[in-house]
């Protein structure tokens, strides 16, 4: 089988194209950046540079593959986030459409069942949306939850004010969580069997917590046990990451996510179609990784 890679080296493709290429397949992943091509290459893949926004390149890379590993990354000098993601998701419908591939698997997030309201992930919206007008093609999305590795980016406020927290806060065990190890094997296992049929969607998650549940555990484990989670207002909440170096697009577009997450509404459709499964790590297992990095 012929599988072409999105992501590059990520959290996600990385260990997807590990695990292909063990398996005895042949991979092309994408890249956009030359300087990656040797770390692919020793992972056994082919290299293919180039950029998401050029349909021609996608077109080209996209030809002869059995199956396609699609995804969105960032793009923070992006003037309108949300339009871009979508975009790309045109992109690759094109190249899906030109190459006759029969099988995508898609990674989007949580909360792509609102058309807005939710920052990037009603980008990913419009993405599974152009994905969907394909004809004939057996599709399936990825909406995993919240990611474990999103929670390191309050080390530094733990450091600087012994606190966590977001423009968010979400009491009960109502805040999934997920593992990037976990999205990879999911993803893996459907590249692999290829035995699903028409536009479906598939939840992934290992934890669901509440965000006071969060400061607990990785208090503890790096000797914090006062640490806690401490919602933000909006406007100081963009403030805050304008500071921190993130242009006023994406900061307000994170914004918006952080309140439709607050709302509930970001994780409605997964309480209503519950992954039958959870992954195996769990929160107590991420706080260990996050005070290794916390101490590092």
């Amino acid at each position: 089988m012929k599988y072409v890679i999105t992501g590059s080296l990520g959290h996600i493709s990385k260990p997807m194209v590990t695990a292909l290429v063990k398996a005895g397949h042949e991979v092309i992943s994408i890249t956009s950046n030359q300087d990656r091509a040797k770390e692919i290459e020793a992972l056994g893949a082919k290299v293919a540079v180039g950029s998401l926004e050029d349909p021609g390149f996608l077109q080209q890379v996209f030809a002869g593959a059995d199956a396609v590993y699609t995804m969105v990354p960032p793009n923070f000098a992006a003037a309108d986030w949300k339009g871009y993601i979508g975009q790309v998701g045109k992109n690759y419908a094109a190249a899906i459409k030109a190459n006759n591939i029969k099988y995508v698997v898609n990674l989007s997030s949580v909360g792509a069942h609102m058309a807005d309201g939710c920052g990037p992930v009603s980008g990913l919206y419009r993405a599974e949306h152009a994905l969907n007008e394909l004809q004939d093609v057996h599709i399936k999305h990825l909406r995993p939850s919240y990611f474990f590795n999103n929670l390191l980016s309050n080390v530094g406020l733990i450091k600087a004010t012994g606190i966590m927290g977001s423009n968010f806060a979400v009491a009960g065990k109502t805040f999934p969580l997920v593992a990037t190890e976990h999205i990879a094997e999911v993803a893996v296992e459907a590249l692999l069997q290829l035995n699903f049929t028409g536009h479906s969607v598939r939840y992934i998650a290992n934890d669901e917590v509440s965000t006071d549940e969060i400061a607990a555990a990785i208090g503890n484990a790096i000797g914090k046990p006062e640490v806690k989670w401490v919602p933000f207002p909006d406007d100081q909440a963009l403030t805050g990451m304008q500071q921190a170096g993130l242009p006023e697009e994406i900061a307000k577009n994170y914004v918006e996510m952080g309140q439709a997450v607050n709302s509930g509404e970001m994780s409605e459709d997964y309480w209503k179609n519950h992954p039958p499964v959870l992954g195996k790590t769990k929160l107590a297992d991420f706080a260990k990784v996050f005070a290794a990095v916390y101490n590092s």
